[in-house]
């Protein structure tokens, strides 16, 4: 029997439809909790067509779901950041492929600063880590894989960072004046580039090869082009590109690369596109491309997370390690703690052992249900027998003591770091955690040590003590550490931004932090954070400013931002607060493929302009 079916006690039938066929199939307990209703965050982007495989529909519901979480990885959005040679990477379940308070506690190194990178190099920090294109890796290998990676020196990287004003092209062209461009080269200097997040130059990069004829193109080389084109360019580019590429080499693996920038943007109805044209093209299902769909629907649609097992079920798909974590933070999410160690369970007798990414996933969400003690547990089985031995641990463990209040645990991991030599990302999770137990002053000693080792620290890491600040409504000591990273040559990008809007917000100043994000917007290539924009729009929904609350949905659409149902909400919000109705408000959002639920249909009687009412109808 499949895995999945182990966790269930009961079966329930569902229903589908393909054509003019009625099929009948068993699905277990654990997918019917997924088909359970939600009062609040409902919505789904219908596609225009079935979402199907083989003959298998997955069916759409009448009822949608939301998660605004802030945690999870592989798809929320992520918000995966560079690496640094001196330092390990620690990658969690989404950062594509990502969430939000795990991601929080995941940051990850980079040695060069951002001042080193041109505009078109800092990404949006909301996009994907380096896509991870294997099905069955365990995490042993995927460690000693990016361990590897980390040991490689490129002289090619280190000529391109080199010169950050010239384009990479002319680069190239002195390069092969005197060295030889081989694959291995090529390959180390991508995987510091990506590791990095330096997507434009790696671009520029595989565009010269492939325009000088250094080397002949792979299909896994015109993967790597699809991903890079889809995080500098966007998706509708990166689709251009599929369709250019030599037939023989558009194979399944050119069409999940894609398919995973898609759940990365969280755009339902072109991933639903993706996935129907795999199935078109014959390609077999795999578990990589299921595991998109249940991210994708985790943050959008937990109803249809259902559908996708009973997809995978039928195919024969077998679940893995990244299936599981996937589906204990979506339980995780819905506060269905009991589902949550029931997936534990099944995945342990799969002969599957929770690894230190999956059970950080529980502890958050033990520490969201109040269940403090379930989460301490699962904390010393994180640290092991000797937390010096296993001192990688720290990073993960110093936020989620912070979460519990326990600023006895934190001090006590933060000194173990300190006898170790603490590496950046040690620093970070210690600044973030002293900041979340109000201890600034503690905060701020970190981050001078961290200053004091590292002088060439990104805007990434200043962010981290100015989110600190924004958090305790310490706009001086906001401004001065802003000041302060301009004397020291950090280009500033999203997470910068991000942090003053909510800075100045917490301070109430919300007209200046508009006034910021938009010139952050207009001045840079870059991408504010979607949450840069809500913050702000929440809070003019909030003084029933109908104007400026739909001048926020009007500019993240303008940066390329999808809307949904958040937004929506938000602004039928404003609308009800200024008490004033709001004409076409369920054309629009039909316009968006947005289908309102229960809870936001009773919103939209509180707007509609030509509802009937007791006094109205005797004036009538």
């Amino acid at each position: 029997m499949w895995a999945i079916r182990r966790a269930c006690s009961s079966y329930k039938k569902q229903v589908f439809m393909n054509g003019a066929s009625r099929i009948c199939y068993t699905t277990s307990e654990i997918s019917s909790q997924y088909l359970k209703g939600h009062n609040e965050g409902a919505s789904n982007v219908i596609s225009h067509r079935p979402l199907t495989f083989r003959g298998f529909q997955l069916k759409s519901h009448g009822l949608f779901i939301e998660s605004r979480s802030f945690s999870s990885q592989a798809g929320t959005k992520s918000s995966g950041e560079e690496d640094s040679d001196s330092d390990d990477g620690f990658s969690e379940l989404e950062s594509s492929t990502a969430t939000e308070a795990i991601e929080e506690a995941n940051k990850v190194d980079e040695s060069v600063s951002e001042q080193e990178l041109s505009e078109e190099d800092l990404e949006n920090v909301e996009a994907p880590q380096e896509l991870e294109l294997s099905d069955t890796e365990t995490e042993t290998e995927v460690s000693k894989r990016k361990s590897s990676r980390e040991r490689v020196s490129s002289a090619l990287y280190n000529a391109i960072v080199a010169a950050p004003a010239l384009a990479v092209s002319k680069i190239m062209d002195k390069w092969v004046e005197g060295n030889d461009v081989t694959r291995a080269e090529v390959a180390a200097a991508m995987l510091t580039l990506r590791k990095r997040r330096m997507y434009g130059r790696a671009l520029q990069l595989s565009e010269w090869l492939e325009s000088k004829k250094q080397l002949t193109f792979t299909e896994r080389d015109c993967a790597s082009r699809v991903d890079l084109i889809a995080k500098v360019r966007g998706l509708k580019k990166a689709e251009d590109y599929v369709g250019i590429i030599p037939k023989s080499f558009r194979s399944e693996v050119i069409y999940r690369t894609l398919l995973a920038n898609c759940v990365a943007e969280v755009d339902v109805k072109k991933s639903e596109q993706i996935f129907n044209k795999m199935k078109d093209l014959e390609f077999p299902l795999t578990c990589f491309a299921c595991n998109q769909l249940l991210l994708l629907y985790k943050k959008t649609d937990k109803k249809k997370i259902a559908d996708v097992l009973l997809l995978m079920e039928k195919e024969n798909v077998k679940p893995s390690l990244f299936t599981y974590k996937t589906l204990i933070d979506a339980k995780g999410q819905c506060n269905d703690i009991s589902g949550m160690e029931q997936i534990v369970e099944t995945m342990k007798a799969e002969g599957i052992e929770p690894d230190i990414n999956t059970r950080s996933i529980m502890a958050k969400h033990y520490i969201s249900g109040g269940l403090n003690e379930k989460a301490e547990n699962v904390l010393k089985e994180m640290e092991g027998g000797d937390l010096k031995e296993n001192h990688w641990v720290c990073r993960s463990l110093l936020p989620l003591y912070a979460a519990l209040g326990r600023a006895d645990e934190v001090s006590r991991i933060w000194k173990v770091c300190e006898e170790s030599n603490p590496r950046l990302d040690d620093c970070v999770a210690a600044v973030d955690a002293w900041g979340k137990l109000h201890n600034i002053e503690e905060a701020e000693a970190v981050f001078d040590k961290m200053t004091a080792k590292w002088p060439t620290l990104s805007s990434k890491h200043f962010s981290v003590l100015l989110r600190v600040y924004a958090n305790h409504k310490m706009l001086s000591k906001g401004k001065d550490l802003v000041k302060r990273m301009a004397d020291s040559g950090c280009r500033i990008g999203p997470l910068t931004w991000d942090a003053l809007v909510r800075l100045y917000v917490e301070a109430g100043e919300v007209e200046k932090a508009d006034s910021i994000l938009h010139k952050a917007a207009e001045q840079n290539r870059l991408r504010p954070m979607i949450n840069s924009y809500l913050v702000i729009m929440e809070q003019y929904a909030k003084r029933a400013d109908v104007h400026n609350t739909e001048k926020m949905l009007h500019r993240m659409r303008q940066a390329g931002y999808v809307n949904r149902m958040s937004q929506y909400q938000c602004l039928i919000r404003a609308y009800i607060n200024a008490k004033v109705p709001c004409y076409g408000i369920a054309e629009r959002m039909k316009a968006d493929n947005l289908f309102p639920n229960k809870g936001l249909a009773n919103m939209f009687a509180q707007v509609d302009a030509f509802r009937k009412t007791p006094v109205s109808d005797l004036l009538d």
